[in-house]
């Protein structure tokens, strides 16, 4: 179920009516939405769902060029990786730490390969943790997938 959740809304056509906004703050988080998001033109990016009461894409990591997108406060950013654990698969690691200015982000994931899935994986459960100097730390349960360009 969580495939077709996934393909629908990452594959879904642009020219189908306007998307709606996404929300600013999800289940009372600092961290909002983020709009409609393109597959790289090389290598992989994980897309990452909110798991709460309000489902929400949250997160694009992508693997080639070690940036992480979220929005904070409303605010769409992207971060650039600073440190990481062993590659795992797909060009990501099972945790893997971003930063810009005075916030801090890491992300953990559990990468799961299926035979029906031949560009790309599944990420069954994940987690990002964000800081911020002279703020309290927020963890977000996420879930979702790694799309990838090309063989892979």
């Amino acid at each position: 179920m969580i495939h077709a959740l996934l393909s629908a809304l990452l594959l879904a056509p642009a020219v189908l009516a306007a998307d709606p906004p996404p929300p600013v703050s999800i289940d009372g988080f600092p961290i909002g939405g983020l709009g409609r998001q393109s597959l790289p033109a090389k290598g992989c990016a994980a897309y990452l769902f909110s798991t709460g009461a309000t489902r929400a894409l949250v997160a694009m990591a992508g693997a080639e060029g070690g940036t992480l997108r979220i929005a904070l406060d409303g605010q769409a950013r992207d971060y650039a990786r600073t440190g990481q654990g062993d590659a795992t698969d797909l060009g990501f690691a099972n945790q893997t730490r971003y930063a810009a200015g005075d916030t801090a982000a890491t992300l953990t994931m559990t990468i799961t390969r299926r035979a029906d899935l031949a560009q790309g994986a599944i990420v069954s459960d994940a987690t990002l943790l964000v800081e911020r100097a002279g703020k309290d730390g927020v963890i977000m349960p996420l879930a979702g997938m790694i799309g990838c360009a090309g063989q892979n």
